[in-house]
């Protein structure tokens, strides 16, 4: 028995998506959008095309891009709500390190660097509070409490607590990732953490 026309066309259009479910495509083939054309390659026709959606569905929305860009961010970026506890701050950090550094290359985090690297002035504002709550906030907490539980064991320096030691990290992964254009292996993670940061901790000797 030959197929009607109707029963054919029914099976090639894919059933019609609302609600979350639309919303979670749009901001997923956002990120896509970042990650291969760029903030300045993103449009939202583009964005509209990614979901398989029409244009007026992203508008009704998000009414401008950076909303959507803002949205999706936040939507993406990991958790960082478990801080590492394996008994001693030299494996703490370096696993913090790790979780940071795949977070870094991720598919939210290149996104993130997208916008970051190519904004404007007036344009990154939006997107200030993205990355205060959304990366760099949480990313402190965690090294404080880690170099905190660090000084209650003795093997911190009981000055150490402070935000000179915090950015040191963060600091040096963005250098090399933005300044430099190199990723982060395994084995230089664990350098920073083995020739800079335990050095720096390391209590005075009595």
């Amino acid at each position: 028995m030959v197929a009607s026309h109707w029963a054919v066309a029914s099976a090639q259009t894919p059933s019609r998506r609302r609600g979350v479910v639309l919303e979670r495509a749009i901001l997923e083939a956002a990120l896509d959008q970042l990650g291969t054309v760029g903030w300045n390659g993103l449009t939202m026709e583009g964005v509209a095309a990614g979901a398989q959606t029409g244009k007026a569905a992203v508008y009704r929305r998000w009414p401008s891009k950076e909303d959507l860009v803002a949205d999706a961010l936040l939507s993406g970026l990991p958790s960082f709500d478990t801080v590492p506890d394996l008994g001693n701050v030299r494996d703490d950090l370096l696993a913090l390190c790790l979780r940071a550094r795949d977070a870094m290359y991720s598919r939210p985090g290149y996104a993130l660097r997208s916008v970051i690297h190519e904004c404007d002035s007036v344009q990154a504002e939006r997107f200030h509070s993205v990355i205060i709550k959304g990366v760099v906030e949480p990313t402190l907490a965690m090294l404080r409490e880690v170099i905190s539980r660090g000084i209650e064991r003795g093997e911190v320096r009981s000055d150490a607590a402070n935000g000179y030691v915090f950015d040191a990290i963060p600091a040096m992964m963005m250098y090399r990732s933005k300044i430099c254009g190199s990723e982060w292996t395994d084995r230089e993670v664990e350098e920073l953490i083995d020739q800079l940061m335990v050095p720096l901790l390391r209590p005075d000797p009595v």
